[in-house]
């Protein structure tokens, strides 16, 4: 009862925690409706089929890295610093719109070439072409501009209406491994439609929309984001890296497999990434204000993550053979073995968000950066060097090795910037 008091009297807390439940509600759904559709889609297409889907979604992810180019993180602080000068908000607003537009643009042009170009791509472009539909809705929901002004609940209800229609459709629609093309369609409908109602609201509760900048203001959003970019494209880079270079070296049906395993961890690592959403406009005004006192409540919540990650981590090393059953209908020895190998890794994930909050909130997207272009190179040679010799497990220790490394990395960035900005950890 304290505690509610506490968040009721302190707009700061009320706010955090109105956000909190919000993105625990989309999250939740995030975990109950793959539960849902996954078992079913592995069942109806098969691993093959679902194996192609998933080395689909992993190329497609490319381009969302691109087109998104870090400003899920840059423009959320921007828009969370300037949120009370509307003038302001609405040059932020166009010109990151219009920078994600032409990316949009390069990143189609680049898919063309990718599809015509190898006969592993050109024989599924149907599927390729549709899926690009994903990176088209992400291009129109400004996440950002939500995100910078704590209104978690409108990315909230407009994800939840794309998922819950998603769902639903998948299950009348997709009835035979025929329909497989099918889930790419339905999936970028959703976020298509998501993304447009997104603009109807920005304009309607903030009446904010495109208006003519100069190109100093989009040539100062590309700087900004430049360096988180580069990180946010080195992260996806090496969490998709995997599946790609499997694929490369395997086949679909092994992908399958391990895209089985990987699927459950990352739905798993959502709930630190759903923590660390929550926080971090409220982490980027309040560092700059006191920063023993965001550093405190960092800790407090590095803690926390450690031990339930910790304990998630024990379970699946316990009941892996009961959850790849449950998922998939089969007790895969692949599946079961490669999620006995990446147990912990929502834990080590989960651990740096202290880390990471530190060095974004204080804009030093630079160091960020730095890290996991480091841990980028290292998936690289790791998954090169394993997945020829080794498979599937060569692609599960990589994951193991570079999230490791990546999360002690972050922490030596910390502590060799203290002396700069006091004691930090």
């Amino acid at each position: 009862m304290q505690i509610l008091q506490k968040i009721k009297s302190n707009s700061d807390y009320k706010r955090l925690f109105e956000n909190f439940i919000s993105l625990s509600i989309l999250q939740g759904l995030n975990y109950i409706l793959p539960l849902v559709t996954f078992p079913y889609l592995v069942r109806v297409l098969g691993v093959e089929k679902f194996g192609l889907l998933s080395f689909t979604t992993a190329t497609i992810a490319y381009f969302q890295i691109l087109t998104d180019y870090g400003f899920n993180l840059s423009a959320t602080r921007e828009v969370a610093i300037n949120r009370d000068n509307k003038e302001k908000l609405n040059e932020i607003y166009s010109s990151v719109m219009i920078i994600k537009f032409g990316l949009l643009i390069i990143s189609f042009l680049l898919l063309s070439v990718l599809v015509f170009s190898f006969e592993k791509f050109r024989q599924d472009w149907l599927v390729y072409y549709l899926s690009f539909g994903m990176v088209v809705g992400q291009v129109l929901f400004p996440v950002w501009f939500f995100q910078g002004m704590e209104k978690m609940k409108y990315i909230t209800f407009l994800n939840v209406l794309a998922k819950v229609l998603f769902t639903i459709a998948i299950f009348i629609f997709v009835k035979q491994q025929s329909d497989y093309w099918k889930v790419p369609l339905l999936n970028s409908m959703g976020f298509i439609s998501a993304g447009v109602l997104s603009l109807l609201i920005v304009y309607k509760n903030w009446n904010i929309g495109f208006k003519f900048v100069g190109f100093e203001s989009i040539l100062r959003e590309l700087k900004e984001g430049w360096h988180i970019f580069i990180g946010t494209m080195c992260i996806n880079f090496y969490k998709n890296n995997s599946i790609i270079i499997l694929g490369l070296f395997t086949n679909e049906t092994t992908v399958g497999y391990f895209y089985i395993a990987k699927k459950i961890i990352d739905i798993l690592n959502q709930i630190a990434g759903l923590i660390s959403q929550s926080i971090y406009p409220h982490v980027s005004i309040l560092i700059n204000r006191d920063i023993s006192r965001s550093v405190k409540f960092l800790k407090k919540l590095g803690i926390f993550i450690a031990i339930y990650t910790f304990i998630l981590g024990l379970l699946l090393l316990v009941f892996s053979p009961l959850v790849i059953h449950i998922v998939s209908g089969h007790y895969y020895e692949e599946s079961i073995i490669s999620l006995k190998l990446m147990a912990f890794v929502p834990m080590f994930i989960g651990i740096n968000v202290p880390a990471v909050q530190i060095l974004l909130s204080k804009g030093l997207g630079k160091q960020f950066s730095s890290v996991v272009l480091v841990g980028a190179i290292l998936d690289i040679l790791l998954n090169f060097s394993l997945v020829p010799y080794f498979s599937y497990i060569g692609s599960c220790l990589s994951v193991l090795i570079v999230e490791l490394f990546v999360t002690v990395y972050f922490y030596v960035k910390i502590f060799n910037l203290k002396l700069q900005y006091g004691r930090l950890l």
